[in-house]
């Protein structure tokens, strides 16, 4: 039977556990210099809507590092952008290509390639989710923590896609998550009851950024608008100006607090330069991790 990944509801605790071991192991054996190509002669195809830097290139590093072949595909350069129904591009790639991830507007346009796919359709990004970010990101507090029980994460910033797929994970984890948003900008309330349902862990809205970061382990933050919300930005930038995560904001956090960026980060908007380029901030392992967090996820689906 396939596996898709199009939120991570859809991943249970253990086999997320197994993801954070696989991809350390295969962090390690990179280091090393150690061949692993358990995808040799497998591909993976990549059908983008949106653009893309750290997910674009982390998926094809990791398939070409496993001994794939990755296959990008702009949206826009394919059948669809002709009115191609989604269910008939799936199952045509299907007969192509070994995994499928996507990168779209609409969850329900993935949710309709996983139906009719008969091949793993992974979720690289929707409006409403991003959770191979998530995955790379508790990779990272793992590493920097030494895991994810009893970690105050704290997200300050707008309730987006990567907001959504936080709350699934503390779900599903058992995390202790408060995500500080302004009136207006929390998290979709439906995601919120969904995940609140079988909660493990305890999960809290609030709009006091500075409240919400009292003893934090974990500050967490993202642009201000979105992509699809670039007509916003200027409104946004006043709604969310006591939300910048900078020193004075660290202040009330726990003094061995991590700061942690998915990217691309607008530096004196959401976050500040000197936070972002500080001792605390662990941005770019982060950026790093989300890689061999895209192999395990591969080899898992896969070999």
């Amino acid at each position: 039977m396939k596996k898709d990944i199009l939120t991570l509801l859809d991943i249970e605790k253990e086999d997320m556990d197994l993801l954070f071991k696989k991809a350390f192991d295969l962090k390690e054996k990179q280091k090393k210099g150690i061949v692993h190509t358990p995808l040799k002669g497998k591909t993976l195809g990549m059908l983008f809507d949106k653009a893309s830097t750290r997910t674009r290139i982390s998926f094809e590093t990791a398939m070409i590092h496993l001994g794939g072949t990755p296959i990008f595909m702009s949206t826009k350069d394919t059948q669809i952008a002709r009115d191609e129904p989604v269910r008939d591009t799936a199952r045509v790639l299907s007969r192509y290509i070994d995994c499928l991830a996507i990168r779209t507007f609409s969850q329900d346009i993935l949710s309709e390639f996983a139906e009719s796919a008969d091949i793993p359709v992974i979720n690289a990004l929707t409006d409403l989710y991003h959770p191979c970010q998530i995955l790379s990101d508790i990779m990272t507090v793992i590493e920097f923590k030494g895991g994810y029980e009893n970690m105050k994460i704290v997200w300050v910033g707008d309730g987006n896609n990567v907001a959504h797929s936080w709350i699934n994970a503390a779900s599903v984890l058992g995390l202790n998550l408060v995500l500080a948003c302004p009136e207006g900008y929390k998290p979709n309330q439906g995601i919120m009851e969904k995940a609140l349902e079988n909660c493990r862990g305890k999960i809290e809205v609030s709009e006091d950024p500075f409240e919400a970061v009292k003893d934090a382990d974990v500050v967490y933050t993202d642009v201000w608008a979105s992509m699809g919300q670039e007509g916003e930005h200027t409104s946004r930038k006043r709604v969310f100006k006591s939300y910048q995560v900078n020193s004075r904001l660290l202040e009330a956090a726990s003094n061995d607090v991590i700061v942690m960026h998915c990217l691309p980060a607008h530096r004196g908007e959401e976050i500040s330069e000197e936070v972002l380029e500080g001792s605390k901030s662990v941005v770019w392992d982060q950026a790093e991790n989300k890689m061999h967090m895209h192999k395990a996820i591969l080899e898992a689906l896969m070999a």
